[in-house]
C-alpha cells in the first residue's frame, strides 16, 4: 500500500481521469446522435434504446461509484486499503458497462 503522499498523487490522477471520462461522455453522446441521425436509424430501434438506458444507468453508477469513495480518502478514520479495493472493483464494473454499450453500438442487435 502506498504511503499518503504517493496515495495523494494517485487519488489526484484518478480524480482527474474520472473528470475526463465524464466530459468525454458528452463527445460520445453528441457524435452518437449525429451518426445515428445521418445513418437514418429510428430512435426507437432496440439497440439505440438499450444503449441509452444503459448510458443513463452508467451516469448514475459513475456518480455513486467514484466521487463518494474519493472524498473518503481525505478522512483519516477510513480504511484506505478497503477504499482502494472498492475503487478497483468499481473501475472493472464500469469497464464492463462500457463494453456492453460498445457491443450494442457495433453489433446493433435486434433485441425486441
Amino acid at each position: 500500500m502506498a504511503e499518503w503522499p504517493e496515495l495523494g498523487a494517485y487519488i489526484h490522477m484518478f480524480r482527474s481521469s474520472t473528470r475526463l471520462v465524464k466530459h468525454m461522455g458528452h463527445v460520445l453522446v453528441g457524435s452518437g446522435i449525429l451518426l445515428a441521425y445521418t445513418a437514418g436509424y429510428a430512435w426507437d430501434t432496440s439497440w439505440i434504446v438499450a444503449t441509452l438506458l444503459i448510458m443513463a444507468g452508467s451516469i448514475v453508477f459513475l456518480a455513486r461509484a467514484f466521487s463518494p469513495k474519493l472524498r473518503k480518502f481525505a478522512e483519516p478514520d477510513h480504511d484506505k486499503k478497503l477504499l482502494v479495493q472498492q475503487l478497483s472493483r468499481s473501475v472493472w464494473m464500469y469497464l464492463v458497462i462500457l463494453l456492453i454499450m460498445l457491443w450494442l453500438m457495433v453489433a446493433k442487435p435486434r433485441l425486441w
